[in-house]
């Protein structure tokens, strides 16, 4: 790994302290030509000399959202300056997101084996998404649900026998659309008597055995509908009308 400059930007002196002990026995490739501990006096040291590599903790004087502009000013403005994120934000699954989104080069939770040679020079050598191994735990095992639960879906729609247009209806019906405005729908050719007749058919597929009695109604398909996984609850979008 050749030499390259970096600024850390940590507001915990007893982890600051830790982190350039990191620099400082693992990667003495690194030259720190500056600390921040706040916004305000990182601006003013990428303003006095520019790094390779900015080592960014998130949450800077109990804000978690400061991180992620510090981030995202960065990259706008120096996008050849890789930004790691260092974060004991280990809990908070949409920081990573935002922060991912601003354009972030990795990220590296303060947990299990920290920041290591291998993830800096991962990031210096210019690969994208640079993790550490308890973040890539949670990103395999998310995927790994995504994957089953795809997979239960399209089990459920072959099991149940349901057609596109059970699923569009189905998927405007937990919108909130009524049947009036499911017909005028241009992927929905058909009127309100239809759908009714679409909706007991079914209620009678997705409780074979009955409701205990009671009738179904459009609210208790739709929870059907989604405790079965026919309908993906985090892709509920409107067709074009």
């Amino acid at each position: 790994m050749e030499k390259f400059k970096v600024i850390i930007v940590e507001d915990v002196p007893l982890e600051l302290k830790g982190t350039e002990g990191i620099f400082r026995n693992e990667i003495p490739e690194a030259e720190i030509i500056g600390t921040a501990d706040s916004e305000q006096s990182y601006f003013k040291k990428i303003k006095e000399q520019l790094p390779d590599l900015v080592l960014l903790d998130l949450g800077l004087g109990g804000s978690t959202t400061v991180g992620v502009e510090i981030c995202r000013y960065t990259k706008e403005r120096y996008p050849k300056v890789k930004v790691l994120i260092f974060t004991g934000e280990i809990l908070n699954e949409k920081l990573w997101v935002d922060v991912l989104d601003a354009g972030c080069d990795g990220i590296i939770l303060k947990s299990g084996e920290l920041l290591t040679r291998g993830d800096v020079a991962s990031c210096m050598a210019g690969k994208k998404l640079v993790f550490n191994q308890p973040i890539l735990e949670r990103i395999v095992n998310r995927f790994k649900d995504s994957v089953n639960n795809q997979l239960l879906r399209q089990e459920a729609i072959v099991d149940y026998e349901i057609d596109e247009y059970d699923e569009r209806f189905l998927r405007h019906l937990a919108l909130g659309y009524t049947k009036e405005q499911i017909t005028n729908l241009r992927s929905m050719p058909f009127g309100v008597k239809s759908l009714e007749k679409r909706q007991n058919e079914l209620a009678q597929k997705l409780f074979p055995n009955g409701n205990g009695g009671m009738g179904v109604n459009a609210t208790r398909l739709v929870v059907r509908a989604l405790e079965l996984r026919i309908l993906d609850i985090d892709n509920l979008h409107p067709d074009e009308e």
